[in-house]
C-alpha cells in the first residue's frame, strides 16, 4: 500500500531537478460523495499536454536522467489503480512563454460502466492567452472531440461543472501537478484500506496491528521503526530517501515529514567496500555501513536497508536466518545502484550479480557479529586457531607457495574502508569510531609481524628465506613495516580528504541557499515589474480617455 504512495512521490522528487521545493500528501474528499480521497500535489515543472498524454499512457517513459528512479512509465497507473479506482490529475506547465494547463482522468469505474474493451483516458488542455488574461480551450484535434471529452470528465470525474474543475488550479501557481485518487478501495470488512482517522497527521494501514512484544522490551521493539514503517506513512517517508535536499520538503498532513538516517541509529559502525564482479568485468561499487543497533541488544531487529538511486528497496532486509542469536541487532545501509529494481520497487531482479551481493551481505553479518558481539554484552565464541606457520617445520610446507596470514575478509572484492587503499579513496560522515573498530586491522597487523618474527627465526636456523621453490619467496620484514606506513598514510590522507570534503560540501550548502534566496528575489521582482508594467498600461488608456 505504501510503496504504492511511494511511486507518486518518486515522480515529485524527480522533478526537485526542475526547482520542486514540496510534495504534499493529504486527505481530502470527493464533493459528489463526500468520501474520502488521496491528494498528492507538487510545484515542479507539471506536464505539457503531450507529457499528460504519456503519462497517462500505459508503457511509456520519458526519464532519460540517471538520477531518475522511475524508469519503466507505467509506475503512475499501477500505483493509482493500486490506492482506489480512480485518478484525476491536474498540471500546469510554463515554457517559453507558453502556459499550459491539462486535466486527464484514469478511472476503472467509466471502464467498467460504459463496456470499453480498451483503454480510453478522457483529456482536456487549455493555453493561457495574454491578450484577453484568461485560459482558453486549446483543440489539438477539434472542438467536437473537446466538448466529448469535457462530457467524459463532467460525468465520471468528481466535480460536476467545468468552473469547479478549473478551480483545481487555484493553489498550483505557474507551474505543479495535482493527484486526486478517489474511490479507494476497501478491506474485506468494508473499511477504507487507508486509515485517515487513527492519528490526524498520519495515514496508517488499517486493521494492521503492531504485534505486541513481550516482557520489558514490548515498548521499544513495538517503537523502534522497523516495525513501524509497515504501519505508519510518517515513518515510512522518513526513511524512503537516502538524501533529500535542504530545499524539498516531504508534507504530510500539513506537518513537514522529518528525514531519519538509519545508519545514524548503529553504535560501533564500520564501512565496507564491496566491488562486485561478473565476466571479469567490475560491475560497480558499494559502501556498506555496518553496525549494532543503538537499542541492541533489547530489539532483535536486524538486516540491511538497500537503496537503489536514492530510494529504498528492501527495508530491513534479512539475509541471515540466525540462531543462538548470531546476527541479533546487526543492521546495515548500503545503495547499490548496479542492481536492477522490480517494476513496483518492492524487490531486485534475481540476477547473478544480486545473489552476489545477498551472499557477500549474509558473510558480512556473520563477520560482524562474530568479532563484536561481545561490545554488546553476548559471550565471543571462540574457535579453535589454524596451526600458524612456526609450528610446521621446512619440510612440512609446501614448496611451491606461500603461506599467508589469515584475515577475516576472504573476499577479494570486499575491502574494509579503514584499511584504506590507493585505489579506493573515498569521503564519508565523520563518525567517531571507537577502538574496538580497530580489530580487524591489528588482526592483520599482528599476523604480519608474527610472520616477521618467523622470517627472523629462520634466519637465525639459517634456513633461506628468499625462496622456498621456483620463482616464489617470502617478503622481508622491511617491506612489510614499508607497507604497514604506507597504509598508515593512506589512513592520514583519507581523513584529509574527508575533511576538505566536508568543508566543500558545507561551502556548496550556503551557496544554495543564496542561489534559492535569489531566485525567489528574482521571481518576486518579476511579478513586482508585471503588476507595475499593467498599472503603467491602465493609466496611459486613461489618459488617452482624457
Amino acid at each position: 500500500m505504501f510503496a504504492a504512495i511511494a511511486e507518486l512521490l518518486d515522480n515529485a522528487v524527480d522533478e526537485i531537478q526542475n526547482e520542486a521545493t514540496f510534495v504534499n500528501v493529504d486527505k481530502t474528499s470527493n464533493p459528489r460523495d463526500g468520501n474520502p480521497a488521496l491528494l498528492i500535489q507538487d510545484d515542479g515543472g507539471g506536464m505539457d499536454p503531450e507529457a499528460m498524454r504519456h503519462c497517462l499512457s500505459f508503457g511509456f517513459s520519458d526519464k532519460k536522467s540517471k538520477s531518475a528512479i522511475g524508469q519503466y512509465g507505467n509506475g503512475f497507473k499501477t500505483s493509482t489503480m493500486r490506492l482506489g479506482a480512480d485518478v484525476i490529475v491536474f498540471s500546469r506547465h510554463y515554457k517559453e512563454r507558453k502556459l499550459t494547463q491539462s486535466i486527464g482522468l484514469l478511472s476503472y469505474t467509466f471502464l467498467m460502466q460504459t463496456g470499453h474493451d480498451r483503454i480510453v483516458v478522457p483529456m482536456v488542455d487549455y493555453e493561457f492567452n495574454a491578450s484577453t488574461g484568461t485560459f482558453e480551450a486549446l483543440d489539438l484535434y477539434d472542438e467536437e472531440h473537446f466538448m466529448f471529452n469535457l462530457s467524459m470528465l463532467l460525468k465520471w470525474s468528481p466535480y460536476s461543472t467545468e468552473a469547479e474543475l478549473l478551480k483545481q488550479f487555484d493553489d498550483i501557481g505557474y507551474h505543479g501537478t495535482k493527484i486526486i485518487v478517489y474511490n479507494l478501495w476497501l478491506t474485506d470488512g468494508g473499511t477504507l484500506e487507508l486509515d485517515f482517522d487513527s492519528d490526524p497527521e498520519d495515514i496508517c494501514v488499517s486493521g494492521d496491528a503492531i504485534t505486541k512484544a513481550k516482557g520489558i522490551n514490548r515498548t521499544v521493539k513495538e517503537q523502534h521503526i522497523a516495525n513501524r514503517l509497515r504501519h505508519s506513512l510518517r515513518v515510512y517517508l522518513s526513511i524512503l530517501y537516502l538524501r533529500v535536499p535542504e530545499s524539498f520538503s516531504i508534507i504530510l498532513r500539513g506537518q513537514v515529514v522529518v528525514y531519519h538516517n538509519i545508519a545514524m541509529d548503529l553504535k560501533f559502525p564500520e564501512f565496507i567496500l564491496y566491488k562486485p564482479h561478473s565476466g571479469g568485468c567490475v560491475e560497480g561499487q558499494v559502501v556498506t555501513t555496518i553496525g549494532f543497533l543503538k537499542e541492541a541488544p533489547h530489539v532483535d531487529v536486524h538486516g540491511f536497508n538497500v537503496y537503489y538511486k536514492n530510494r529504498l528497496i528492501l527495508p530491513f532486509w534479512h539475509v541471515v536466518n540466525y540462531s543462538d542469536s548470531r546476527g541479533r541487532g546487526v543492521v546495515g545501509v548500503l545503495e547499490a545502484n548496479f542492481i536492477e529494481p522490480t517494476h513496483n520497487k518492492q524487490d531486485f531482479e534475481k540476477t547473478s550479480v544480486f545473489q552476489k551481493l545477498e551472499y557477500r551481505l549474509k558473510e558480512m553479518t556473520w563477520e560482524y557479529w562474530d568479532h563484536h558481539c561481545g561490545l554488546i554484552g553476548y559471550q565471543v565464541k571462540k574457535k579453535p586457531r589454524a596451526p600458524t606457520t612456526s609450528a610446521l617445520s621446512a619440510d612440512q610446507r609446501p614448496h611451491n607457495s606461500m603461506h599467508q596470514p589469515i584475515v577475516l575478509n576472504r573476499d577479494p572484492s570486499a575491502v574494509p574502508l579503514w584499511h584504506g587503499t590507493g585505489s579506493s579513496r573515498q569521503s564519508f560522515p565523520k563518525i567517531q569510531r571507537n577502538a574496538q573498530q580497530g580489530e580487524l586491522l591489528k588482526r592483520r597487523e599482528q599476523s604480519h609481524l608474527q610472520e616477521s618474527e618467523m622470517i627472523k627465526r629462520r634466519k637465525g636456523e639459517g634456513v633461506n628465506v628468499t625462496h622456498f621453490g621456483p620463482n616464489h619467496g617470502i617478503q622481508s620484514a622491511p617491506s612489510n613495516l614499508l607497507k604497514d606506513q604506507e597504509a598508515k598514510n593512506l589512513l592520514q590522507e583519507n581523513k584529509r580528504l574527508r575533511a576538505q570534503c566536508l568543508e566543500f560540501e558545507k561551502e556548496e550548502e550556503v551557496l544554495n541557499s543564496k542561489v534559492t534566496l535569489l531566485k525567489n528575489e528574482l521571481r518576486d521582482a518579476e511579478r513586482e515589474y508585471a503588476r507595475l508594467l499593467v498599472e503603467l498600461r491602465l493609466l496611459n488608456r486613461v489618459k488617452k480617455d482624457k
